[in-house]
């Protein structure tokens, strides 16, 4: 009969090698099982699809206005992997390329990780979406984790009407609050006693703005700034003869300033004086000719004039600086239009198709 081993004594070496081997069968099995389960939770991800173009080239094309830099540059939005400062650079070129996909490009970037990401799509938001609208999409900000997107994002709301804010009108009243708050807890600068006038015109606290606007043009007797919005306030409490006066002083003393003077055009333009509002605007252009805004508004003013042909020489030269200024293409077209220049419209259309052919200005038939 074979020999039981004795109670006590040591296993044999082919038990250990069995042992040995079970053991490291089930450690073997562990570690699939948590691995299978984990791939589970976290599948990997599906690489980038490979672009036939770089950042670089994308930016170069939205920036100059050239064919197919709408598709570029949603391409690159697109991406997973695009760094914040490279994802900020090309949100600032997308106000000329509107459609469906630019706006789906926009909410996702303004539910990016990144706060400074956030930030710059905010501030696309403003050129890109009509007053009326941008309250949907910004709202949901006001009540961000971040404090500087909630302060940017009031700042991107203020001046709508109650209509155009909505739902959002007590949230944005709210967000002001706070943002005074916090600005009164700051040393004082004529910059954020400026941007607390501002909030102080948003809650109607008109006499705590001309405090802080008082405050502000103390700590910077020149600041142009803080005096238009001394002109504003001005305005908002019926002193339109203060504010006339305010901007003779100033012209007085800034006779040269672009600012200023294009500041002066609208404010008669908006006072029904459009005569005297052309010459302060065609002043600020001649101060600053590559300023394609204050062209822009000379040429709706020489336009008002019925001086359709200098209207559209205005237009033209902004193209010329920048093909990709969408607003005075849109803008143009509308004016040869009314002047009958069917083959110049037919020859800026194409332009615009090729550079983005979901623009909502071809699928409405401009």
């Amino acid at each position: 009969m074979p020999r039981l081993p004795l109670q006590g004594s040591s296993p044999s070496p082919t038990s250990n090698r069995r042992r040995t081997l079970i053991g490291i069968i089930a450690a073997l099995s562990l570690v699939a099982l948590s691995l299978t389960l984990w791939s589970g939770r976290n599948p990997p991800a599906q690489p980038a699809a490979k672009l036939s173009h770089t950042y670089a080239q994308a930016l170069e094309q939205a920036h100059a206005g050239k064919p197919g830099a709408a598709r570029m540059l949603y391409q690159q939005l697109a991406r997973k992997d695009l760094s914040p400062p490279h994802r900020i650079a090309l949100l600032a070129e997308l106000s000329n390329y509107p459609s469906p996909q630019a706006l789906k490009l926009l909410d996702a970037s303004l539910k990016n990780s990144s706060a400074q990401v956030r930030q710059a799509a905010i501030e696309t938001s403003v050129k890109l979406i009509p007053d009326g609208q941008r309250s949907l999409l910004l709202g949901p900000l006001l009540e961000d984790s971040e404090q500087s997107v909630r302060f940017s994002a009031t700042r991107a709301l203020l001046g709508l009407s109650p209509d155009d804010l909505g739902l959002y009108f007590a949230v944005l009243q709210q967000s002001a609050e706070a943002y005074q708050e916090a600005l009164k807890t700051q040393p004082q600068t004529a910059q954020n006693q400026l941007q607390l006038a501002r909030l102080y015109l948003q809650t109607g606290d008109l006499e705590p703005a001309m405090s802080a606007l008082q405050r502000a043009i103390t700590l910077e007797p020149d600041n142009l700034e803080a005096a238009l919005a001394h002109i504003e306030l001005l305005d908002k409490k019926g002193q339109a003869d203060q504010a006339r006066s305010l901007f003779a002083r100033l012209l007085e003393r800034h006779p040269e300033s672009a600012l200023l003077q294009h500041a002066l055009g609208i404010w008669l333009r908006d006072h029904g004086q459009d005569e005297f509002a052309l010459l302060s605007l065609a002043k600020a252009s001649e101060l600053e000719p590559a300023n394609s805004d204050y062209r822009y508004d000379l040429a709706v003013v020489l336009h008002n004039l019925d001086q359709l042909e200098a209207a559209q020489k205005q237009l033209v030269q902004i193209l010329q600086n920048d093909p990709a200024d969408r607003r005075a293409r849109v803008l143009l077209i509308q004016y040869w239009k009314e002047n009958g220049q069917l083959q110049n419209v037919q020859v800026l259309l194409a332009e615009l198709e090729q550079q983005n052919p979901d623009d909502p200005a071809l699928q409405q038939g401009l």
